[in-house]
């Protein structure tokens, strides 16, 4: 397929804010693609090359990304910047110097799809001595090659800002339109823009089956490539693979224990709430992986778990649900989650800091085993399997504390103990519930003593003045919506150290963000959203100063959360608005 059609459909889905219109256009295009298209097209309408569950990374800068443009061009590095710094998106920049060049190499040949997605998928592989020269010759062919537009596109991808507004919900109800439309009858009514749905049932249904699979997959390439082929049937056959890691299962916020009770159903299990690092662990064999809640492999950062999962764990093959805490060597209580945020970044001398920073892993669910896919088998069953399956050895691995009861009072004592024994609270669990990957639903909640603490990611900052002029000081940070755009609540310049060896710096901050900054303009600088951070608040407002419609009072930095958390599992527009709510007033 030729790559301009591709940048046709992009720009259809940049020129308008509406959600319907935007499934619509997407799901119109994947309706008409080839089967051997799909997988590359799904996953570049994402602004990706590797499905999200794959660490590999482009790795290229936009210093790069500008000097393959005055290359292929022919235009000045000088003039590009000008461009660059007048409209914000290099993207946008790499358009108009297209437009204007002048070489005898102008639109040699049309760009396809498999063209432009082969090369892309070459930076990741390019790595060693004159890496970035060959880097850029690549983008450099293609943008050669490349009309205005497409050259805009290619370029947005590469610096992953693709800028169309397409997120995880619109992607999923167009692989429903596209292939199942014949089933549900679905009609937009022009007049209010509403969606009307001849079978609902049947519409949920197939809704279900695109999330499920894509749970289980975490790649949308794949999943809508079983939609066109095997439909409903296959969709709903996926199963969970070990070695490859699936999203985790959230919790909702309730207030008290009443809340928590109506919420989940009586009897429910309850269990401390600890102030960890949530890891996900595949064991098949001998062969023992740790993921993290992003979907990252961090098993060479946990030696001493791999060996206690090796020596404490009875089963062939399993995936668990964990969460690994730092244990006070001295006292045996339980420490902050900041004291094993080393273990997380640490690349050598692993060994030594695990025994500087030992660790607990507390189990509490068990989605496998030896060969038995378990998510849709009720909590109280995975749990009695589990139990079965963890040799427990204090202070190495243990199944999370827990009780089982339908009274509030009991909830209230047990979360008190929880709270005296240096946790955050408590979770609350349905007895019968399924595992529901990526979901937060009603089956969970959480009783915690604060306000629930955000997840939020930095899409600007600002230069300091003072002593503080050579770092960046004030950060902008944002929720998302359910399209995938990234919405402002809010900025943050409290809960900083001036010094590094005091906590989370403002020094740290700006080597973290410098190579992120898309645009500067004045004092204020634009940043790609990677840098994740949780905040607490004193209170959420209403707000009509920030898109997301909310502000926070009092924001206050709590921790970086980037190695924990991906872009796309930052806190949800629509949780804030349910915070919002329930607030006590």
């Amino acid at each position: 397929m030729n790559y301009l059609a591709l940048t046709t459909i992009y720009e259809r889905l940049e020129s308008t804010a509406k959600r319907l219109e935007k499934i619509q256009v997407i799901a119109e295009f994947l309706k008409e693609l080839p089967q051997k298209d799909l997988a590359p097209i799904v996953l570049l309408l994402q602004g990706r090359v590797f499905p999200i569950w794959d660490e590999t990374k482009l790795g290229v800068a936009s210093k790069l990304v500008l000097s393959a443009i005055a290359k292929a061009t022919g235009a000045g590095k000088d003039a590009i910047m000008l461009q660059w710094k007048k409209t914000g998106d290099l993207g946008i920049a790499a358009q108009n110097v297209v437009e204007k060049k002048t070489q005898a190499t102008l639109f040699s040949e049309s760009l396809s799809v498999q063209k432009v997605f082969t090369n892309l998928k070459k930076l990741a592989q390019m790595q060693g001595s004159g890496a970035t020269e060959r880097k850029q010759e690549l983008i450099a062919e293609l943008l050669t090659s490349a009309k205005p537009q497409e050259a805009r596109y290619i370029v947005r991808t590469i610096l992953e800002d693709l800028r169309v507004g397409i997120g995880e919900g619109s992607l999923r109800d167009a692989i429903v339109w596209a292939y199942f439309d014949d089933k549900i009858d679905i009609q937009i009514k022009e007049k209010d823009n509403s969606l009307e749905i001849g079978n609902r049932e049947e519409y949920n249904a197939c809704v279900d089956a695109v999330q499920q699979a894509y749970n289980i997959t975490n790649d949308f390439s794949v999943v809508a490539a079983i939609a066109k082929e095997s439909g409903l049937k296959g969709l709903l056959g996926q199963e969970l693979v070990v070695g490859k890691p699936i999203k985790v299962m959230l919790a909702l916020k309730v207030n008290d224990a009443k809340e928590a009770l109506e919420r989940v159903g009586t009897p429910a299990q309850a269990e401390y709430k600890l102030d960890g690092f949530r890891i996900q662990i595949h064991k098949l064999k001998e062969k023992i992986t740790l993921y993290t809640r992003r979907l990252e492999d961090v098993t060479a950062q946990f030696p001493d778990a791999v060996k206690t999962i090796a020596e404490q764990v009875k089963a062939e093959s399993c995936i668990l649900d964990a969460e690994v805490v730092g244990i006070d060597k001295k006292t045996g209580k339980y420490l902050p989650f900041q004291s094993i945020s080393q273990r997380i970044k640490r690349k050598y001398n692993i060994d030594e800091v695990a025994k500087k920073f030992p660790v607990e892993l507390n189990v509490f669910d068990l989605l496998y085993a030896n060969g038995k896919n378990l998510i849709q088998q009720p909590f109280k069953e995975r749990r009695a399997i589990l139990e079965k399956t963890i040799k427990e050895k204090p202070k190495s691995i243990q199944l999370v504390r827990h009780i089982i009861t339908e009274k509030e009072p009991d909830i209230n004592s047990f979360f008190k103990q929880a709270l005296k024994e240096g946790t955050e609270g408590l979770m609350i669990k349905n007895l019968e519930s399924p595992y529901k990957p990526g979901a937060r639903v009603g089956y969970m909640v959480k009783l915690k003593e604060t306000m629930e603490n955000l997840d939020l990611v930095i899409t600007g900052a600002e230069w300091g003045e003072g002593k503080r002029s050579a770092w960046l000081s004030s950060f902008v940070i944002s929720c998302m919506d359910e399209d995938g755009n990234f919405l402002e609540i809010g900025k943050v310049s409290t809960g900083f150290k001036e010094k590094e060896e005091e906590g989370l710096s403002f020094k740290e901050m700006t080597e973290l963000l410098k190579p992120l900054i898309i645009s500067e303009k004045n004092k204020e600088a634009k940043v790609k959203p990677a840098i994740i951070l949780e905040v607490a608040y004193e209170e959420i407002q209403k707000s009509n100063t920030y898109p997301s419609g909310f502000a926070l009072r009092f924001p206050r930095v709590v921790r970086l959360r980037s190695d924990e958390r991906n872009v796309d599992d930052i806190t949800p527009l629509n949780y804030i608005e349910e915070l919002y709510h329930s607030q006590k007033m």
